[in-house]
């Protein structure tokens, strides 16, 4: 396989901790009630069962966190969608007929999308972003069913949704906050995605998500990347903006990296970025990323800007990161967070860590209250079960 300035507390050195709790309770920084379940909005509705095929694959690290930690349940609004009856089916039992133009025809088309290459795994190269049409949904469901690969050839973006593009169709007046199209990606691999010739919309390597919902299940992302340097712009593998509603994107069973050669890299946010967007994560797996900018945000003298969250990348105001059974494990940075960067100006925002691991995560400074974790001294950090060192 082949924005806006940051208000910033003063930068402190902090003391390497090790947190492995196996039943208490601890809140970092200021007092704060919130319980532990999963989803930070829109999780009601009990858990399901999602069925990964991607945890033994023919070639490259599995999707999700196979270690013991991943082990929570899934919310029903984080569920697989359904592809029983698809809408369109790319290509006709071969690997030759499933080809990029049938793919990014099907992706305009909206509705459910399904895939028959044959009964191998088959990659499909791109020659250029498939984009939804936002009149299509209102959902829309890539189901690759463990077989896909989707390749940017190492000079494209693979995937583009954009409430607020009106070549895209605009459906409403208030693009920034609307319900549709509901966009669901799984079992699927992203390798090789490049949004780097991008200028109006630029991060997001592999997929750039603005308005509606979005979530990915079952999902592999390898060799993405993005702009080098910048102080704001990330997310090698996704960058998302303005959720409806302010509801999380969900992430389950998915690996970012997960292997040495395997990792994303972009100016900041190695695996994924987003700016005023909450985010659930579920038994997924960030390692061997990079947040490969210089100078931080707002950008040092002298330099580009970026370099920040090896792994997770989050700036905006009221938005909460849950991870729950993931792990963030070799990721580095130049800046500031080698695990995670999360910034809330208006010091609104949260994080919740659950039976998850945060660990040898190299490069940066400003972690006031864990390690690898860099965030406003006052942000609330529940942390249950979990390892971060």
């Amino acid at each position: 396989m082949a924005i806006a300035a940051i208000p910033r507390s003063p930068v402190r050195a902090c003391v390497v901790l090790l947190v492995t709790m196996a039943a208490a309770l601890s809140l970092a920084s200021c007092s704060k009630d919130v319980d532990r379940s999963i989803g930070g909005g829109g999780g009601s509705g009990g858990s399901v069962e999602v069925p990964n095929p991607l945890t033994n694959p023919d070639d490259g690290p599995p999707a999700g966190n196979q270690n013991a930690e991943a082990a929570c349940d899934v919310p029903a609004a984080a569920g697989l969608g359904d592809s029983s009856t698809p809408t369109t089916v790319v290509g006709t039992g071969t690997p030759e007929s499933c080809t990029a133009d049938s793919f990014i025809d099907a992706v305009a088309h909206g509705g459910v999308i399904t895939f028959d290459c044959g009964p191998a795994p088959a990659i499909i190269t791109l020659d250029r972003p498939a984009k939804i049409v936002n009149d299509t949904g209102p959902d829309i469901v890539i189901d690759g069913a463990g077989l896909v690969t989707l390749s940017g050839a190492g000079n494209h973006r693979i995937l583009y949704m954009n409430t607020c593009d009106e070549a895209q169709k605009w459906t409403t007046d208030h693009c920034d906050n609307q319900e549709t199209p509901r966009l669901t990606v799984q079992n699927l691999t992203f390798i090789d995605a490049s949004s780097k010739t991008e200028t109006d919309y630029d991060g997001g390597g592999a997929i750039w998500v603005r308005g509606g919902r979005f979530k990915v299940l079952n999902s592999r992302f390898f060799n993405n990347v993005c702009a080098d340097s910048g102080p704001d712009v990330g997310g090698a593998a996704i960058r998302v903006f303005s959720q409806y509603n302010n509801e999380p994107v969900y992430v389950v069973n998915t690996t970012f990296g997960g292997a040495d050669g395997f990792g994303g890299t972009c100016s900041n946010g190695g695996g994924i970025s987003s700016i005023g967007v909450s985010w659930t994560i579920i038994n997924s797996l960030f390692t061997h990323n990079h947040a490969i900018g210089n100078g931080g945000n707002p950008a040092g003298s002298g330099t580009p800007g970026g370099g920040s969250g090896g792994a997770i990348y989050n700036d905006g105001n009221t938005m909460t990161l849950s991870l729950c059974g993931t792990r963030i494990q070799y990721n580095e940075v130049n800046a500031y967070g080698s695990a995670i960067f999360f910034v809330s100006n208006d010091h609104t925002g949260d994080i919740r860590i659950d039976r998850s691991v945060i660990t040898d995560n190299l490069g940066g400074s400003w972690y006031p209250t864990y390690p690898q974790i860099s965030c406003h001294d006052d942000t609330p950090i529940v942390v249950t079960d979990s390892t971060i060192q």
